[in-house]
């Protein structure tokens, strides 16, 4: 059965909807490993538990987009390549992504436990949260390399236009993750320690159904032991990509990371409630999500082919179709917040301070739908130090600074959280202004030389 999707010749919208949407599914299971965690935590254990598992993986989820951001890379060079024809070199490409970032994740499943200490000190984990929160970033960290396989598969298979088996592992994941958290958390009562270990349990079950499905299927190119190496150029051409993308990752999350501390240091309901409200704000921007991860591969087959006109139309019709999802989102968030705060929490005071914050990330869904398919269509260009620049640009000169000003004027969660809409609008005034500078000047050329 064929699951590669041809984004270079036919209709638009419905193969890049067909595409979105496992994509959409599987970004919405992963959220449920985190959402699952605090749920449970919630209804089962304390408060202390509940603020360590918010904490914890607020800095967990930064280093998975650090991995996942870099994966980038195999997914824009993978897909570039097809839409040029040259299927030869996918082996190649995928083996030295996989050596690559295995020596990544290995790296991290010994550092991170060691730095868990530290990185909840940094975080200002409240003290009654502090040893819960060293616990769930240790065990967590321990399976990094998990988490880096994870992404490293899932961005191969999207670079090869397949968006279904990615969506497969991560319910069976899913189901695992739920399974362990009801027998840990609530059945054997191990709080923020239980949650960890069925995620890292849950991840572990994800790459090895990855593996055992990648090695069934027939690929479109060899995939050898030979092919398992460095290939300098290939790295180099990864790296490229890849680096900018992932370096923007971690310095936006880092900056939303400062804006957690800054939080924290209101005391230990405002930072339940602002990690309640991030769980929701994890769901309410998967749509935006899903189109930029499908705007990648779109635009870099369109790339490859050097088919520009074709990249443009796609971006257009992506930011039409997420803006319809982007009003509702906005809607449900704005007026309802309280709602969905209350399903991951039963603390009436967590929940309102959850919903204060929600309201202001509910603004941001109307911006988002613009802001994550322009970044799509960067990334699928290969205009990856562009990305990076406008989000660390304006992560570090408008949503820190306003998050911060507003703690110390306001002490108020809404308005520490309209830092977020406020930088998301000046990128998309960025976004359009580059557009206009990349069409004016003909830079929309193929950018994988360098692999032959």
């Amino acid at each position: 059965m064929r699951t590669e999707t041809d984004f270079t010749r036919g209709p638009i919208v419905g193969p890049l909807l067909r595409f979105s949407l496992p994509i959409l599914l599987a970004l919405f299971l992963q959220a449920l490993y985190g959402a699952v965690d605090l749920l449970v935590v919630g209804k089962y254990a304390t408060a202390a538990d509940l603020s360590g598992v918010a904490v914890g993986s607020q800095i967990m989820m930064t280093i998975t987009q650090l991995i996942s951001s870099f994966a980038m890379g195999t997914t824009i060079l993978l897909g570039q390549k097809i839409g040029e024809g040259d299927r030869a070199s996918g082996g190649r490409i995928i083996g030295t992504s996989i050596v690559l970032f295995f020596t990544i994740g290995v790296a991290l499943t010994a550092l991170i436990p060691l730095l868990s200490g530290a990185l909840a000190r940094a975080m200002n984990a409240p003290a009654e949260a502090f040893a819960e929160t060293k616990r769930y970033i240790a065990i967590c960290g321990g399976g990094s390399v998990m988490i880096v396989a994870y992404n490293v598969l899932g961005s191969v298979m999207r670079g090869m236009g397949d968006s279904r088996t990615p969506l497969i592992t991560v319910a069976i994941a899913s189901v695992c993750n739920i399974t362990g958290d009801l027998l840990l958390i609530k059945g054997l009562g191990m709080g923020a320690a239980g949650a960890a270990i069925a995620t890292v349990a849950s991840q572990t079950v994800s790459v090895l159904v990855s593996f055992f499905l990648l090695r069934r299927r027939t690929l479109p190119f060899a995939l050898t032991r030979r092919e398992l190496r460095l290939d300098g150029g290939i790295a180099r051409r990864i790296t490229t990509f890849g680096a900018p993308i992932s370096l923007q990752s971690l310095l936006v999350g880092l900056s939303f990371l400062v804006i957690l501390a800054i939080t924290n240091r209101l005391g230990l309901i405002a930072s339940a409630g602002v990690g309640v409200a991030e769980k929701v704000c994890a769901f309410i921007m998967l749509v935006p999500e899903a189109f930029m991860q499908s705007m990648s591969a779109y635009v870099a087959q369109n790339t490859g082919a050097r088919q520009p006109e074709r990249a443009l139309r796609g971006l257009r019709i992506a930011i039409g179709l997420s803006t319809a999802f982007g009003v509702v989102m906005f809607y449900t968030a704005f007026f309802h917040g309280d709602l969905l705060c209350a399903i991951f929490a039963r603390d009436e005071d967590v929940i309102l301070a959850g919903f204060d914050y929600l309201r202001a990330y509910a603004i941001d869904c109307l911006f988002t739908c613009f802001l994550f398919c322009f970044i799509g269509f960067y990334n699928g260009l290969g205009r990856t130090a562009f990305v990076m620049a406008q989000g660390i640009g304006a992560a570090f000169l408008i949503r820190i600074p306003v998050a911060y000003l507003m703690s110390v004027k306001t002490g108020r969660l809404f308005y520490i959280g309209l830092s977020v809409p406020c930088s998301t609008i000046a990128q998309i005034t960025v976004c359009f202004l580059f557009l206009s500078h990349v069409k004016r000047h003909g830079l929309m050329a193929d950018r994988t030389d360098g692999v032959t």
